[in-house]
């Protein structure tokens, strides 16, 4: 059988390789932003359900769905940056 060929164990980053960057640590306020936007987005879309449309801001209708998601989902993008 052929033999599969041996990997480099040593590998020196080159200067444009931006795998060293990744290893910084978080600001401590990454996580509970994370978080909080996650939470706040759920809390905004059933304010707008338990108040039948009412709250948070009246003037807008459906669109507080679209602004509660996008908060959130701005906390779930935050996500993939977290270790």
């Amino acid at each position: 059988m052929p033999e599969s060929k041996t990997r480099r164990k040593n590998r020196k980053p080159h200067d444009g390789d931006h795998s060293q960057t990744y290893d910084k640590p978080l600001p401590k306020w990454y996580k509970p932003v994370m978080f909080g936007l996650m939470i706040l987005g759920l809390v905004w879309i059933m304010v707008y359900y338990i108040s039948q449309t009412v709250l948070p801001i009246p003037d807008i209708g459906g669109w507080n769905i679209v602004i509660g998601f996008g908060v959130a989902m701005i906390g779930f993008f935050m996500t993939t940056g977290w270790r």
